[in-house]
C-alpha cells in the first residue's frame, strides 16, 4: 500500500468539485457571468459579424459570435495573444466554463479568433460596442454624472528600429510610402505610431485619453492618438451634452485659458490642478486647492492601475492606428465591466433596478 495519497481516479463529481473549489479561490470570470448578460451584445454582432449573403447553408457553420467576442474579451482581460488565447482556453477550466464549453467542444483556433477581432475593429463595432454597454450602465442609474476626470495614458506597441531619415520621412507623412519595394517589411513597419518622452521616460505607440465618471470610476468615453499628442488637445473630443453643469477635474497637463474657456463655454465647471510656473511658485492657498482638487481627480489612476496591475498594462501587438484604437477600445470595455462587477459585489453604490442573468 502507498503511503501517499492515491492519483489518477476520475470520480463522477470531479468537475462540480473542481467548479466549486475555482469559485471559492475566487474565479474572476466566474464573477463577471454572474452579473453580465452578455446576449445584450448579440443583435450587433450577429448583424455584422455574420455572412446574410450567403445562398445556401452549405459549408461549415460559424463559431457562435458571443462565445467568439467573449474570447476576444479574454485575451483583452488577460493581455494575451491569439496563439496564448487558443492554448489557454483549450487548457483552462476557469476559460472553458466562461465560453461555455464541454469537454467534447473544440476552441476556435487562433487564426480564427485573429479574424473575427480583425473584423470587429475594421467595422469599428468595439467602440458601439462600448457604448451599448455604457448605455446599459446608465439604464442602471451607475453612471452617477456629479463630476468627471480626464486623463490620458501611453499604450506602448513594438519598437521600430528605423534610420534617422525614415523616421523623418514619417513624421512628414511619407510613411506609408516607405518600404514599397520590400512589401513583406512594409507590412511590419508601424507609420501611425510615435515617440514621446516624459519624465526622462521614452514611450512610443500612442495615448489612450479617456474621461472618467467621478464617482464610479467606469470610463464614460475615451479617444486614441499617437503619443506625441499632449493631453490638452483632446479636450473637445471627450465632453458630451451630457456634462453640462458637472465639475470638470484634470491635472496640471490640462492648464491654460483656451481650455479653460471651452470648458466654460460648454457649461461644465473647471477643476484642474494648478502648476508653478518659473517665477511664480504656487501660493499656499493654491496648493491647499491642489489636494483638495486632487482627492477626486486621483481616481482616474485607479482605473489606469487596474490595467496596468490587473490586465497587463496597455501594451499591444499590433501594427497601424487602426488596430490599436480596436485593442485600446476593448480594453477599456473589460475594464468598464470588471469595474461594474466590484460595484455589483462590493455594494459600493446602489443599483435598484438591477436584474442578473
Amino acid at each position: 500500500m502507498s503511503k501517499f495519497k492515491p492519483v489518477g481516479h476520475i470520480g463522477l463529481f470531479d468537475h462540480e468539485e473542481n467548479k466549486a473549489k475555482l469559485s471559492k479561490l475566487g474565479n474572476p470570470l466566474e464573477k463577471l457571468g454572474s452579473v453580465i448578460d452578455f446576449e445584450m451584445f448579440r443583435p450587433e454582432l450577429e448583424k455584422h459579424m455574420l455572412n446574410h449573403d450567403k445562398k445556401s447553408n452549405a459549408g461549415c457553420k460559424p463559431h457562435d459570435v458571443v462565445r467568439m467576442f467573449k474570447l476576444v474579451l479574454l485575451k483583452r482581460f488577460y493581455n494575451m495573444s491569439d496563439e496564448q488565447a487558443e492554448y489557454q482556453a483549450t487548457d483552462r477550466l476557469s476559460f472553458r466554463e466562461f465560453l461555455g464549453l464541454s469537454g467534447g467542444d473544440r476552441v476556435p483556433d487562433s487564426r480564427t479568433l485573429w479574424l473575427f477581432q480583425d473584423t470587429l475593429v475594421r467595422m469599428g463595432l468595439e467602440k458601439k460596442l462600448f457604448e451599448k454597454f455604457h448605455a446599459h450602465l446608465e439604464t442602471l442609474g451607475i453612471i452617477v454624472n456629479e463630476g468627471k476626470i480626464v486623463d490620458a495614458s501611453f499604450v506602448e506597441v513594438p519598437r521600430q528600429r528605423n534610420t534617422r531619415e525614415e523616421n523623418a520621412q514619417i513624421k512628414e507623412g511619407a510613411g506609408p510610402g516607405l518600404w514599397a519595394e520590400k512589401p513583406r517589411k512594409q507590412c511590419q513597419k508601424d507609420v501611425d505610431a510615435r515617440w514621446t518622452k516624459k519624465n526622462n521616460e521614452t514611450h512610443y505607440g500612442y495615448k489612450n485619453h479617456v474621461k472618467v465618471d467621478a464617482k464610479s470610476k467606469l470610463i464614460d468615453t475615451y479617444h486614441v492618438t499617437p503619443a506625441n499628442v499632449h493631453d490638452s488637445q483632446v479636450v473637445e473630443p471627450l465632453i458630451s451634452e451630457g456634462d453640462k453643469g458637472q465639475a470638470f477635474h484634470a491635472d496640471s497637463a490640462y492648464v491654460g485659458e483656451e481650455i479653460e474657456k471651452t470648458l466654460k463655454d460648454k457649461g461644465l465647471v473647471p477643476q484642474i490642478i494648478e502648476r508653478a510656473f518659473r517665477g511664480k511658485p504656487l501660493t499656499d492657498e493654491q496648493k491647499e486647492l491642489n489636494r483638495v482638487k486632487s482627492k477626486t481627480r486621483c481616481r482616474v489612476e485607479h482605473a489606469f492601475g487596474f490595467v496596468t496591475n490587473s490586465m497587463g498594462d496597455f501594451c499591444v501587438r499590433t501594427i497601424g492606428s487602426l488596430r490599436a484604437k480596436g485593442v485600446v477600445g476593448l480594453t477599456n470595455l473589460v475594464y468598464n465591466m470588471c469595474r461594474y462587477e466590484q460595484i455589483v459585489r462590493l455594494k459600493l453604490l446602489p443599483i435598484p433596478s438591477l436584474k442578473l442573468p
